[in-house]
């Protein structure tokens, strides 16, 4: 499928799904295989806020960030109040827990969730769409170094191991509604 066709599918199955209240979609993936390019026009064609998880993680914190995250965003707006979330920041401090500032995310009938681990086990059931993004990993890595700069190719690397022994232990592709090629996706 090309992109347009990607987005119409997620976007028809978060209006299709059967969960009350606000339907959160998370588009999840290893890191650069095209979720931020299939999320923004889905939030768009929904209408729809779209919550980046690299606002939660960095380099060094693959997966300790999901506490807050639940608390911050995901208890707030699956009771139906505004989610207010410290932001990391990645431009001054990549590598640590400098926090940047505040956003807000007021309930909306469509949440996107973009962001690798977005829709791993412990959300799974609260998701109304389960999207996974691939692509093989020389691309996710090419694209990787092509946006951080080759400095960075040992933390691609050592980021893509933690990636792969994750997403095996979680099962997160195997609870995918939809699951997309980034490779094709990524061109439309």
């Amino acid at each position: 499928m090309d992109q347009p066709d990607v987005v119409a599918a997620i976007a028809d199955a978060a209006r299709a799904s059967r969960i009350e209240g606000v339907r959160l979609i998370g588009i999840d993936g290893p890191s650069g295989s095209g979720k931020s390019t299939i999320a923004r026009p889905v939030a768009e064609a929904l209408e729809a806020p779209l919550i980046e998880i690299d606002d939660f993680v960095s380099w060094v914190d693959f997966a300790g960030w999901w506490p807050r995250f639940e608390t911050q965003v995901l208890t707030p707006l699956l009771t139906g109040r505004t989610a207010r979330y410290q932001v990391r920041d990645w431009e001054g401090d990549e590598f640590g827990d400098a926090l940047a500032g505040w956003k807000r995310v007021a309930p909306h009938p469509f949440v996107v969730l973009e962001g690798v681990t977005c829709t791993r086990r412990e959300i799974a059931d609260r998701l109304a769409v389960r999207v996974w993004v691939d692509a093989p990993a020389h691309e996710r890595l090419r694209r990787g170094i092509e946006r951080d700069g080759e400095r960075h190719r040992p933390l691609w690397e050592r980021w893509m191991l933690e990636e792969t022994e994750f997403f095996a232990h979680d099962g997160t592709r195997s609870r995918a509604d939809i699951t997309v090629d980034g490779t094709v996706s990524t061109a439309g």
